[in-house]
């Protein structure tokens, strides 16, 4: 079985549970993806498939990687990922599609959040800021950012304002509502990272919530 997907953020949605009440939900468009390559224990130490997803312009493809696609049997693909996979389930060129997942399974989601630019400390960790009466004159300044004797220096990795989104988010332990084989398209409970049309990866998740052995 393998471990996860790929896909595109779709938009959001409201997904209406079986007692009528509404919840916010997410469409993504999952796959389809094609197998590239097979990574197998004995020769190279680990079970792992090589997915592809996404046409890419064969003019924007460099000859080693369209030798890749040509010996797999595929067309160019933009994005490629590799996923743990045991088993013989899976060879170069087979398709796989959005029904990997299950409804009701837990999964987790990983994608690009949206790059806001420049932000202050206030916009870009939440600090609730200095006096905003009485005389004070540094009301969203973060105040002291070193120490004094010692270490007589800033410490490394110390919140201050800076580039703000535009880095890698996994929203862990979420539910699927519904999967739309014929349309390649996974409806997930609550918000995933990323613009619409960005890049995302479904997974099985690492926290609880897996299906057991016997399923």
């Amino acid at each position: 079985m393998i471990e996860g997907i790929l896909g595109k953020k779709v938009g959001m949605t409201e997904y209406f549970l079986d007692n009528g009440n509404a919840v916010v939900a997410t469409v993504i468009e999952a796959g389809p993806c094609y197998v590239l390559q097979k990574k197998t224990a004995a020769k190279d130490g680990y079970e792992a498939v090589q997915v592809g997803f996404g046409d890419a312009k064969p003019q924007r493809v460099n000859k080693p990687m369209l030798g890749h696609f040509k010996k797999a049997g595929v067309s160019p693909l933009k994005h490629i990922v590799e996923f743990s996979a045991g088993g013989d389930d899976y060879n170069p060129g087979d398709e796989i599609k959005a029904d990997v997942f299950t409804e009701g399974e837990t999964v987790d989601v990983v994608g690009t959040s949206k790059g806001k630019g420049f932000a202050g400390a206030m916009k870009r960790h939440h600090f609730r800021g200095q006096p905003a009466s009485h005389g004070g004159m540094a009301h969203r300044r973060p105040g002291g950012i070193g120490s004094n004797s010692y270490p007589a220096r800033v410490w490394k990795g110390q919140r201050m304002a800076g580039h703000l989104g535009n880095e890698r988010v996994t929203m862990q332990g979420l539910t699927v509502f519904k999967v739309d084989a014929e349309r390649n398209l996974i409806v997930i409970k609550g918000s995933v990272p990323g613009p619409n049309g960005g890049l995302v990866i479904i997974k099985r998740t690492s926290k609880g919530g897996r299906p057991s052995a016997a399923a």
